[in-house]
């Protein structure tokens, strides 16, 4: 049966999005924009210069919900794509980018017929503007929030970006963290290398800040928290990580436990496009702290959304349902549509 399934992780891009380049100048950037085809296909620049070829489910709702149709999702979660977080502008610059970016997410959401929930940018780079624009634009319609890994050289353990997690549950706010600004400069050019290997590596780093850095021992346990892509490389590199945390002292941080104690603190999304991969993953998170992440609708996401998990050979269907709708829900607070 091909079951329904509730996407937490896609991006869209506004159809017609503000001219910021025109409004802060190119320094302050470099600002994505939307080129048309029109022919329902479009590039994504940044900066003037192509950076991803798109089509209009990116920025039409109705091309949108007729995706969803199609891979029988039944609610899909979306968000901003990451170069669309401005956290290299100047605070006050990023904050009016974040609410205008997250009033028309809201609109694009509004426009599905229930189909389409939208998570809200912060300007991460300054505490109490963040904190300000995550209360307003919960009040204005977001289901939680999406930040990158970082900012700069200040991880997920840095102590204002722990305050704004704090302030997320506070506000019943669930965080999804996504990974982007990657380290390795020339040598990842080729090959997609950023997309494949760097990826990877910066959601590893985010969710280490979280375990060393003691972020999740200063956090509210009703802090909910994802990770996007399967959690990057760290299911993986768990064993080594846990090795290195037993044999040496530095390598612990602050944490008051070791790395596998804190698995029951995060979820991921199921972006990891190989059986073995996701059966990887169900034997380290387990089935309760996994949800459908497709990463629609770029050319690299999945392309038959929740097909991963539906076609497991590895879990039943218990499983399964957690990790194509229950989790979602409880996680968002949301219905499940049988």
């Amino acid at each position: 049966m091909n079951q329904r399934c509730i996407d937490i992780h896609s991006h869209f891009f506004p159809r017609n999005a503000p001219d910021f380049a025109a409004k802060f100048g190119e320094s302050s950037g470099p600002w994505p924009t939307l080129e048309h085809n029109g022919d329902g296909t479009g590039m994504m620049l940044l900066g003037g210069k192509p950076f991803r070829p798109v089509h209009s489910a990116l920025w039409d709702p109705k091309a949108r919900v007729a995706e969803l149709d199609r891979n029988n999702v039944s609610l899909q979660i979306v968000c901003a794509t990451p170069v669309m977080f401005a956290y290299g502008a100047p605070a006050e610059q990023a904050a009016y980018v974040a609410t205008a970016y997250n009033d028309l997410a809201i609109e694009f959401a509004n426009e599905s017929g229930g189909r389409i929930k939208a998570l809200a940018q912060v300007p991460l780079q300054d505490t109490d503007l963040a904190c300000k624009e995550l209360t307003r634009a919960m009040r204005a319609g977001c289901v939680g929030v999406q930040i990158g890994n970082h900012v700069g050289n200040r991880e997920l353990d840095d102590e204002g970006i722990v305050r704004f997690l704090a302030h997320c549950a506070h506000e019943g706010a669930p965080v999804l963290v996504h990974p982007w600004d990657m380290l390795g400069g020339d040598r990842l050019k080729r090959w997609m290398s950023a997309w494949t290997v760097a990826m990877p590596a910066e959601t590893q780093l985010g969710i280490m800040s979280m375990i060393l850095g003691g972020a999740f021992d200063k956090l509210p346990r009703d802090l909910k928290v994802c990770f996007a892509h399967g959690g990057g490389s760290f299911p993986y590199l768990l064993g080594r990580l846990e090795n290195a945390w037993h044999r040496r002292d530095i390598v612990r941080g602050e944490s008051r436990h070791p790395p596998s104690k804190y698995l029951d603190r995060f979820y991921v999304d199921s972006a990891v496009f190989d059986q073995r991969a996701l059966r990887l993953l169900i034997d380290t998170m387990s089935a309760d702290n996994i949800m459908v992440g497709s990463d629609a609708p770029f050319p690299l996401g999945e392309e038959n959304i929740g097909q991963l998990i539906r076609s497991s050979p590895h879990c039943d269907s218990n499983a399964k349902e957690k990790m194509l709708q229950i989790n979602a829900a409880h996680f968002f607070d949301l219905t499940v549509i049988k």
